[in-house]
């Protein structure tokens, strides 16, 4: 019997911040994928391998991880001063779902520098040597993003000695400001509150800070759910029951936010609400062996994504860090001491991340106007990716 021949889609695979996605020109995609529905996320399901119930993507692009199982959609930008429209695409591993609730600010940093290569980008906004600011559109959470790409002779800089905890090799140092973060068009605080009192049934009642910054994000005190916060992976990943009770309080939190109506949709938005917890700075040792002292970082923080903990930091959920560290009162804030601040230090399982926020109360209102912070980017391989033409 005669099967469909496989069709050859043009694709970049890019490590951005902590994660690898692969990313297309919208105009690149079949003429079907080019517009939000099934056709699209059949196509970027295929990409990517999943779903896949071996939970390894072996037959895709997907490396099996929540940091690993992205894709990327740019365009020349339909917005008023904006160079490119990026939408994210969350693939779950081994379940047939594209999550577009929400953004991934690790990818983010790699955006800016596809679109310079890939001719997204008016030649004009271009320096042959220096700095290109590049004017995202976040067409998910609709938003904009400033990335501060280096250039030197005309194209993108893409090696250098900026070290990011997380990746093992030194790159160019990308700059990404988050320009008004708070998720959607609600308040950065959904419930009204800094913390709250969050009831999860059969298993307790937890203090919470509820926040829409970067990405919506439940944060708890790590003592409070039986952690020292310098936990690494396995303590947490190797333990069932725990990854069931991190999700049931994340299905809980998400109604709390307004994110969802019934328990039974968290399932279906797998990518947002995140939940992370929070400690008082300690010594401990990162993945790596790499010993962070306590007296180099403000606080800990070890935060979930996709249902499992994240080997370093997810982008977005550390403009959330910066953005709570910033507003007195919440839990991030004080583990980190308390107090005002407009930058915080912390420590993640693969080593430490500095953030900044200026936040600011506007009749009663909190607001952040600008979260900060340097990643970097790289083109892993570029060409063409392959999938059955019957997929979609």
């Amino acid at each position: 019997m005669a099967h469909a021949a496989q069709i050859k889609v043009p694709a970049t695979y890019m490590r951005g911040g902590t994660s690898k996605g692969v990313f297309f020109s919208l105009q690149d995609l079949p003429e079907a994928a080019q517009v939000p529905g099934v056709a699209r996320d059949k196509l970027l399901l295929r990409v990517i391998g999943s779903p896949d119930p071996y939970g390894k993507q072996t037959d895709g692009m997907g490396g099996a991880t929540s940091s690993t199982s992205k894709t990327v959609i740019l365009a020349k930008s339909s917005k008023p001063d904006h160079d490119v429209d990026y939408l994210f695409g969350q693939v779950a591993i081994d379940k047939a779902f594209v999550d577009w609730s929400g953004n991934c600010g690790n990818l983010t940093a790699a955006v800016g520098a596809f679109a310079i290569s890939n001719g997204l980008v008016d030649a004009e906004r271009l320096p042959a040597d220096g700095i290109a600011v590049i004017r995202i559109w976040q067409a998910n959470i609709e938003k904009t993003i400033i990335a501060h790409v280096p250039m030197t002779a005309g194209e993108v800089q893409e090696t250098g000695d900026f070290e990011l905890d997380g990746v093992t090799f030194p790159a160019a140092e990308v700059l990404v400001d988050f320009i008004d973060p708070a998720d959607g068009d609600g308040a950065m605080f959904p419930t009204g509150n800094v913390v709250d009192e969050l009831e999860v049934p059969g298993i307790g009642t937890f203090k919470a800070t509820m926040i829409n910054a970067g990405i919506p994000t439940i944060f708890l005190n790590a003592d409070e759910i039986g952690y020292t916060g310098a936990e690494l992976q396995e303590a947490i990943n190797g333990d069932p029951a725990a990854l069931t009770r991190f999700e049931t309080i994340r299905a809980h939190g998400a109604i709390r936010m307004g994110l969802i109506k019934d328990i039974d949709e968290a399932v279906a938005r797998q990518h947002t609400p995140k939940v992370a917890f929070v400690a008082k700075p300690t010594d401990y040792t990162s993945s790596s062996d790499k010993p962070v002292a306590a007296t180099d970082i403000d606080l800990l923080v070890r935060a979930l994504s996709m249902g499992k903990l994240h080997h370093a930091m997810m982008g977005t959920a550390a403009v959330a860090i910066g953005s709570a560290a910033a507003i007195p009162g919440t839990l991030v804030n004080l583990a980190a001491g308390g107090g005002e601040r407009d930058s915080v230090t912390f420590g993640h399982p693969s080593g430490t991340l500095k953030v900044g926020a200026q936040a600011s109360q506007v009749n009663g209102e909190w607001a952040v106007n600008k979260a900060s912070m340097s990643r970097s980017a790289r083109v892993l391989m570029e060409g063409w990716v392959r999938v059955p033409g019957d997929v979609f």
